[in-house]
């Protein structure tokens, strides 16, 4: 039987309005660290067009856990924007979901006047430095700044949780083969490099109860190396499909999650892999001073690789990982017609993430549903990456004459 993306589905104890999901991007509009005007402006306009739920990217657990110093870090202070966030997105008629993160080795130190933290002594290119590896205190607390962060985004009327085990942030980074080389419990075999995220989502679990939903973005593949089977050996191999299926194999045992996000690449060592598209190089430097933009032109074409875009490219990975669990998964990446949609729910996918498309038409679900012929205006040019950095837009949008009423 056809499953229609349009009609509500389950998802854990929530039911939303449909399948579609508007995925966690950093929406650059939150300069103090707190919820501003324009950021609820951005999700109401979000959810006003079409998605069932909006995830809020980027809500740091801690301060030394943001990227730099602009971004939410989940704390009372911000408790009351958040509230406002999460009435204004349920006022569209969508439920609202909060990432939850730390972002460990990719974090920019200098920015946030802390160390970045790190399964070892790893470098940390945004400040400039080695991470501190975590010890067993520091594993303790990172582990209660999970649940607290969590509490808290569900006391601030969020439905939903991402726990953000994904692009080399701080559980991904214990996740790689080449960034985690601890000999201790946390490293070494894949149960050792999954045990802090399998800590973390118990944390988050027993904090906020059956009430909400909680997934998991996992990688599948940082972009370094090889995807395949049978290479997850090799020193300079990141993470690999082999290890991100058996870690969502131990996801499920756990029994604390209620869907996995596949995605893959690295903020750290290798973000196109994620975007996939044109690589936008010279907009990226632009957006930095310094050594750091000296950095990315001499880097550009080793860092920004060119993968072509097409339709539903991170397919390909996720069947991997749908053939080996049978709970739910959110097919991300190149989601961008009814067609897309479709093919992944018709290949047991069970809801569908959108990011860039959503920059440039925030529309486009409810266009999409009133003709199913409807294609994205998106050119996946990327020139929306290095907005992040002020404030997270398509510039291709911002500059259109809007269509007349």
């Amino acid at each position: 039987m056809t499953v229609d993306p349009f009609a509500p589905a389950a998802l854990g104890p929530l039911r939303p309005r449909n399948r579609l999901i508007k995925c966690a991007t950093f929406e650059g509009r939150t300069p103090d660290a707190l919820v501003t005007d324009e950021l609820i402006d951005f999700h109401r306009e979000v959810a006003a067009g079409g998605v069932g739920i909006s995830t809020v990217a980027y809500c740091a657990v801690s301060g030394e856990g943001r990227t730099d110093r602009h971004q939410i870090h989940l704390r009372d202070e911000a408790a009351d924007g958040l509230r406002r966030l999460s009435d204004a997105i349920h006022s569209e008629g969508a439920l609202a979901a909060a990432q939850l993160g730390h972002a460990g080795p990719v974090a920019n130190s200098i920015s946030n006047r802390a160390a970045a933290l790190g399964p070892g002594r790893i470098p940390a290119p945004m400040g400039m430095a080695l991470t501190k590896a975590l010890d067993a205190d520091g594993i303790a607390t990172l582990t209660r700044a999970f649940a607290d962060a969590a509490r808290l985004a569900v006391d601030c009327g969020f439905d939903a949780l991402e726990v953000h085990c994904g692009h080399n942030y701080l559980l991904s980074s214990f996740l790689s083969p080449l960034l985690n080389h601890r000999r201790d419990g946390y490293g070494r075999t894949v149960e050792g490099r999954a045990r802090l995220a399998r800590e973390v989502l118990e944390a988050v679990r027993d904090a906020v109860g059956d009430q909400v939903a909680v997934w998991a973005k996992l990688s599948m593949f940082d972009g370094v190396g090889t995807p395949g089977r049978g290479r997850g050996g090799h020193p300079w191999n990141g993470l690999n499909i082999d290890q991100a299926c058996a870690t969502a194999r131990l996801f499920e045992a756990d029994g604390y999650l209620d869907a996995i996000e596949p995605t893959a690449g690295s903020s750290l060592l290798n973000p196109m892999y994620l975007f996939h598209g044109e690589p936008p190089r010279a907009e990226f430097a632009g957006a930095f001073h310094g050594a750091m933009r000296a950095g990315l032109k001499a880097a550009g074409p080793v860092f920004l690789r060119y993968y072509p875009y097409r339709d539903a490219y991170l397919l390909p990975l996720a069947r991997e990982l749908r053939r080996s669990v049978s709970m739910p998964l959110i097919l991300l990446g190149g989601i961008t017609d009814r067609a897309s949609m479709q093919t992944a729910l018709d290949e047991g996918f069970d809801f569908v993430a959108m990011g860039r498309a959503l920059l440039r038409e925030p529309d486009l679900p409810l266009r999409i549903r009133a003709d199913p012929t409807t294609a994205s205006r998106c050119v996946h040019c990327n020139l929306c990456m290095p907005t992040i950095y002020s404030t997270t837009r398509c510039p291709i949008r911002a500059g259109e004459v809007p269509d007349p009423l």
